[in-house]
């Protein structure tokens, strides 16, 4: 049982399953306050008929972005104490979601590991979630780890040592092939951008964090960090960090208007924190390219910055799997 107050990194227990959050049906709402902070191009869910064809279903297709940040949000029954998300890893989206359907999640953790204590600061521990979304019948929608930073209530050590593994693996597209929508036809995307392996290039438009807590009510994202103010670094709010992820989705939607949908997350780390009014700029590699049947998969590597007293800081490196005309 979560304490009212909690849980704090000594609440948790290896294999444990912590209560479920409530139960989400995607609809039009949703969808359109999404698309009012993040504003992404993704072509397929802009666009009924264009996602009709695609799909071949009726039911509008919904940003797999958003459907991310529904699980993360019903995934933070175990972070409402959370100093900052460190990692996701191993994200993929096993199908589309459509218009209309409700996911509930499952958080199990699966690995603690207590912080060096400092005089400086409050004790603290890292907590590796395993997170599983369904839909309504019990089907598989999206799985995968994250890493949480949690405060410590206990004074005294915990013991808890566990190895949480590193935050990446070598990449392998042929590990998406599954999860990409074979049956899609792709004809009536863009022609792909000229872009060679290992090339960058960066997003002319820069964006600025505004909404941050719409999203974090949206998604019901239960971080009070995300919430409130005085909570941050010098009474700014922390950004919950899927908004940076999204605007970083938005960016990589238009530098290649062919991509049909995001099939995966190879790894996504935190570099730094975000917070409401940090302008963003973007940099993109293309990182490797799959033939499937009826597209390519291509793995980028976007990376966010922002600048801060003259310099700019890093704060997100996010690998996704597209898949593309």
């Amino acid at each position: 049982m979560i304490p009212e107050d909690g849980p704090y990194f000594d609440d948790f227990t290896v294999g444990e399953t912590l209560p479920f959050a409530p139960a989400v049906t995607i609809g039009a709402g949703e969808v359109g306050v999404y698309q009012s902070i993040v504003g992404d191009p993704l072509r397929v869910p802009l666009s009924h008929p264009l996602s009709s064809r695609t799909t071949g279903r009726s039911e509008p297709v919904v940003n797999p972005a958003l459907v991310m940040h529904v699980s993360i949000g019903q995934s933070t029954v175990a972070t409402r104490r959370v100093i900052a998300n460190l990692f996701y890893r191993g994200v993929v989206l096993r199908r589309p979601v459509h218009l209309g359907e409700t996911l509930s999640t499952t958080v199990v953790v699966r690995g603690l590991r207590e912080n060096q204590r400092r005089a400086d600061r409050p004790p603290r521990g890292m907590v590796l979630l395993g997170i599983t979304t369904v839909d309504e019948a019990g089907g598989l929608v999206v799985d995968y780890e994250r890493c949480a930073m949690v405060n410590l209530r206990r004074t005294t050590p915990t013991g808890h040592a566990d190895e949480l593994g590193p935050t990446t693996s070598e990449l392998d597209l042929a590990h998406y092939v599954e999860a990409a929508p074979r049956t899609w036809d792709l004809a009536g995307l863009p022609e792909p951008p000229a872009w060679a392996v290992g090339q960058e290039k960066r997003d002319q438009l820069r964006d600025t964090v505004s909404n941050a807590i719409e999203l974090a009510r949206l998604t019901h994202n239960l971080a009070p960090v995300h919430r409130d103010a005085t909570l941050g670094q010098g009474g700014r709010r922390l950004v919950y960090g899927g908004h940076t992820i999204g605007l970083a989705q938005a960016s990589l939607s238009r530098l290649v208007p062919s991509i049909a949908t995001i099939v995966g997350w190879h790894s996504c780390d935190h570099v730094g924190p975000v917070f409401e009014g940090d302008i963003l700029a973007f940099r993109t590699e293309l990182l490797e390219t799959l033939d499937v049947a009826n597209g390519r998969l291509l793995a980028f590597s976007v990376k966010a910055s922002t600048e801060r007293d003259g310099i700019d800081s890093d704060v997100l490196d996010w690998r996704p799997v597209a898949l593309s005309r």
